[in-house]
């Protein structure tokens, strides 16, 4: 070490040594007026006493871990490291919590210090839920269910679903419904129709296998093998047939490539034999018909 570096470790060290003092002024003031009901802290917040309790812990290991640094010991596998390990794993843990509590732990710090509820509080206009219940009914039904409640289980209080933000911030927030908005457009059919339009490679037909489709013939495969190895047949109600339209116009583009239906080149005629001998038959009908007009009378 240089005479820089040695005058600056003995600066911090003297430094150390002053704080050290006053800090142990302080704890020992601070202990006294404890030991002598100064501070009460039996109707404190227990979850802030854990943190507090777990932050002197730390600071305790971390002290000890700092000394045998400063001795030149080894730390290696001491139960030290291994407590503060644990201890600040715990503390990250609470964070959160300690995030969401933090509005009502400062107002009732406020309200210990000032001897009231602040004017510029906003929830001070909040409704009051006691005030929703009828009170009336509570005094008459108090008596009747009294013995009723002391043999009733012990149920917890509900408490109120929250949405976890944790440490996001709102410009996080904003940029993921940015994407999710994004993506939504992307999978828009309008948009594909107008990616394909605009491509000038060639169109594709093809078929494609939605969720609904493969549900309904699932369906319809597992009643027909039912049918099949039990010799029974299942009514069919009107919501199955319009499973199974539904079913069989997903499968009609399979059909483009039968030729047996000719229809739409015919323009609608169906060529059949001996049609000529039908249209003969019923011309004979029709003069037939003819002898029994009745002849009018002048």
């Amino acid at each position: 070490m240089s005479g820089e570096e040695v005058g600056e470790a003995v600066s911090l060290l003297e430094t150390v040594e002053s704080q050290t003092q006053d800090v142990t002024k302080l704890v020992d003031h601070l202990h006294q007026k404890v030991m002598e009901g100064g501070y009460s802290t039996s109707k404190g917040i227990s979850f802030l006493e854990l943190k507090y309790q777990l932050l002197l812990s730390y600071l305790i290991d971390l002290t000890y871990i700092t000394l045998q640094k400063s001795q030149g010991s080894s730390i290696q596998g001491d139960p030290a490291v291994e407590r503060l390990v644990e201890i600040r794993t715990v503390l990250e843990k609470m964070r959160p919590i300690d995030k969401k509590l933090k509005y009502q732990v400062d107002k009732v710090v406020r309200t210990a210090a000032s001897g009231g509820t602040d004017s510029s509080d906003p929830l001070r206009y909040r409704a009051n839920p006691d005030n929703l219940i009828n009170k009336l009914e509570d005094v008459s039904e108090s008596e009747s269910e009294g013995e009723e409640k002391k043999s009733k289980l012990y149920q917890p209080p509900k408490l109120t679903a929250m949405h976890y933000e944790g440490d996001e911030t709102e410009q996080d927030r904003d940029q993921k419904i940015l994407e999710r908005a994004k993506k939504r457009a992307l999978s828009t059919s309008m948009l594909r129709e107008l990616r394909e339009e605009l491509n000038e490679g060639p169109t594709e037909i093809r078929e494609t296998t939605s969720a609904q489709r493969s549900r309904a013939e699932k369906k319809l495969r597992e009643r027909t093998e039912y049918e099949e190895e039990n010799f029974m047949r299942f009514s069919v109600s009107k919501k199955d047939k319009n499973e199974m339209k539904k079913v069989a116009g997903f499968s009609s583009l399979n059909n483009l490539t039968h030729f047996d239906d000719i229809s739409a080149l015919t323009e609608g005629r169906t060529p059949q034999a001996g049609s000529s001998k039908k249209r003969k038959q019923s011309g004979k009908g029709k003069k037939g018909k003819k002898g029994f007009k009745k002849k009018r009378k002048h």
